[in-house]
């Protein structure tokens, strides 16, 4: 089969080959960030949210979803990740999360770091719904947006 796709073949799809790749110290730094009502926020920064600390629950989440996510989507690698930090930036009505991934691999570790990001912030939507949600249960206000890979960089291992 002629065609310009990497992953698709005659008989469907496959995993790339990476195995003639040289190990190269890896990193990603992903973005995104969920919209809330004002006094969801209020509720996150003092602790008073119902299902309990949302944040840290958010962070955990965010870590599971990054070491799994060559199970979530179907034809990442499995990567040897080597680091992870999650961080949040609590606004008026807004929280951005930033997350970064380093591992030592032959393929980039982007996909994670997205992947940690999304989890992230629907893991907040989870947890603040039962205060997000208007009278007639709908979410009008709650909006996740933005989720963009920052920075990726990779450099050989001497």
């Amino acid at each position: 089969m002629d065609n310009d796709f990497t992953h698709l073949t005659e008989n469907g799809v496959h995993m790339v080959e990476v195995g003639e790749k040289s190990n190269q110290i890896r990193s990603a730094t992903a973005f995104g960030e969920i919209k809330l009502n004002k006094n969801t926020i209020n509720l996150i920064k003092t602790n008073n949210v119902k299902k309990g600390n949302v944040l840290t629950t958010a962070q955990i989440a965010a870590i599971t979803s990054i070491k799994n996510t060559s199970n979530i989507i179907p034809l990442c690698h499995p990567l040897n990740i080597t680091g992870i930090t999650v961080d949040f930036n609590v606004k008026e009505d807004i929280i951005e999360t930033i997350v970064k991934v380093n591992s030592m691999g032959k393929t980039g570790v982007e996909m994670e770091a997205i992947t940690g990001v999304s989890v992230a912030l629907l893991t907040i939507w989870d947890m603040t719904k039962s205060v997000e949600k208007d009278d007639y249960g709908q979410y009008p206000d709650t909006c996740i947006t933005n989720i963009k890979v920052l920075k990726k960089t990779k450099k050989e291992i001497i």
